[in-house]
């Protein structure tokens, strides 16, 4: 009786798992799970993972941890004494920086057990266009067992920031892409992509990027993909009927495995414009609640008040959301695809311990 018993309890929790994780999150008592947070900046500087906390305080339950893959160029011809503090503070070219996947995961290492619970450490150290970038993942994932949840936030297109990047550009063409993909999703790890949608400023007679980036995603049907502020940017607008494309692809059964992060104030700003607009996209997340994650995309913060300022921008949306919604919006998503993702990584790492990439 004791073992059908057992039996029962377990098909049970697997029958009621979604159910499991909303009861977790709801009785942490944080306002929301942070799905997009850099610890670092672009010169790879930002508090220490124990400050953080702090600013976290008991608003913030659970958070990615990832830095930026790019490093400013310091360049003496270009700025002199002026050091750079951010990509358009010089002319100088950015450069991929792969020692911070080992900051990450030093300060991650530095925490309880316990603490550990909270974070989702990234990696984001590799180039996009090198055909060896899924190397780096599994190098990186042996390196440090036990600390690495996904891949990201890495970009392929993004306003500004690509035309700086030196070397090869980075393209959803790329068979080197498709290889990083492929690596996720066999080890199980989520990818954070962040790709603009459309061209900053974009003209009449130029193509956006939506077919491309639904091309790649639909190869990949094997990975867990969450597409950073839905494609959207600081000068990146809406494309015409947005909302439209995103229900056609929140319908389409082979892009079942791909979600959206509304983290970034530049994205807030968009959804929160009008009524009309809060209204539209609380229609699309309430019909497709297990789609949505938010984040912050805050950079190295050190204030709580200024880190809550993307979560206090959504107000509107919030109230606009069904209670179950806002749940799944907020802290549900985030601990369902983080705590689906890791059983897997760490399976394959043990399975590969002691290999060479």
């Amino acid at each position: 009786m004791k073992t059908i018993s057992a039996i029962l309890v377990a098909l049970l929790l697997l029958l009621n798992g979604n159910a499991t994780f909303a009861q977790d999150t709801q009785d942490d008592g944080s306002l929301f799970y942070d799905s997009h947070l850099h610890l670092t900046n672009y010169i790879q500087k930002g508090p220490s993972i124990r400050d953080f906390m702090k600013v976290m305080g008991d608003k913030v339950g659970r958070s990615t941890l990832f830095g930026i893959p790019l490093q400013q160029q310091w360049s003496w011809m270009n700025s002199g004494e002026d050091a750079p503090k951010y990509y358009l503070d010089s002319d100088a070219p950015l450069y991929y920086y792969s020692f911070t996947d080992a900051y990450i995961a030093e300060q991650f290492n530095e925490l309880t057990e316990d603490e550990k619970k909270r974070f989702e450490p990234m990696i984001t150290g590799f180039n996009p266009a090198d055909m060896y970038a899924f190397d780096h993942i599994k190098r990186v994932l042996l390196t440090f067992p036990g600390v690495f949840s996904g891949i990201g936030e890495f970009t392929i297109h993004k306003e500004f920031v690509s035309s700086k990047v030196a070397g090869e550009v980075a393209s959803l063409r790329n068979p080197a892409l498709d290889t990083v993909f492929s690596t996720a999703g066999e080890i199980g790890l989520v990818v954070i992509l962040h790709n603009d949608i459309n061209k900053p400023y974009p003209k009449t007679y130029t193509q956006n990027y939506l077919k491309d980036v639904w091309d790649l995603f639909r190869r990949h049907p094997e990975t867990t993909i969450i597409w950073a502020h839905c494609g959207l940017g600081r000068v990146v607008a809406p494309v015409k009927d947005q909302v439209v494309f995103m229900e056609d692809m929140l319908d389409d059964p082979s892009l079942s495995h791909v979600h959206f992060d509304i983290s970034w104030d530049e994205v807030a700003k968009y959804i929160v414009s009008s009524d009309e607009a809060v209204k539209k996209v609380a229609e699309l997340m309430n019909r497709h609640p297990d789609r949505f994650l938010f984040g912050t995309d805050e950079v190295g913060p050190t204030d709580q008040e200024k880190y809550m300022k993307v979560y206090n921008m959504y107000e509107p949306l919030w109230k606009a959301l069904t209670p179950e919604t806002s749940e799944k919006v907020r802290k549900g998503n985030f601990a369902r695809l983080f705590d689906e993702a890791k059983p897997k990584i760490r399976a394959w790492e043990e399975a590969n311990k002691g290999k060479l990439f």
